[in-house]
């Protein structure tokens, strides 16, 4: 991916940005859709001209996607972005709820791994019917469910 800089971003294509940012032009066209990205002038053939601006917004939208941050998310961080409107408070409140967010997905799937890796152990390789992880599969409410938290979230 190229270097995006204010002068190569002036006057571009939706395929120059895409090729540019990385993103995927239905995700451009997407993206404008729902109004996370704002819609661009188009030429007298109706094609998009993007600009600097835009190549940024779309940078960052592909950066925090990258992060695992919702639309959302996303669209409140723009929000904060302009001149006047960044409060780092609200930016690091926003951040902190996707960080615990993470760091319990990661719990979860440690404990998924614990389970898996004990139903793996305790396989023979013998015949389907005396499989351990057949059965952790085929009947998740019997061996799944003793994992699981009461909000259907694995547990120790």
């Amino acid at each position: 991916m190229r270097t995006i800089t204010a002068s190569r971003a002036d006057g571009l294509s939706i395929g120059e940005l895409s090729r540019l940012t990385g993103v995927n032009i239905e995700t451009i066209r997407y993206y404008e859709k729902i109004k996370l990205l704002p819609k661009v002038p188009r030429t007298g053939s109706g094609h998009r001209i993007y600009g600097s601006a835009e190549t940024r917004t779309l940078a960052f939208i592909r950066r925090a996607r990258e992060l695992g941050f919702s639309l959302d998310d996303i669209r409140g961080l723009l929000g904060l972005e302009g001149p006047g409107n960044a409060s780092c408070a609200e930016v690091r409140e926003i951040a902190s709820v996707h960080l615990d967010s993470i760091r319990t997905k990661i719990a979860d799937l440690k404990r998924l791994e614990r389970v898996l890796a004990s139903t793996i152990a305790k396989c023979t390789g013998d015949r389907v019917p005396d499989c351990p992880i057949i059965d952790l599969l085929t009947s998740p409410a019997a061996t799944v469910a003793m994992a699981m938290k009461p909000s259907g979230k694995l547990q120790d």
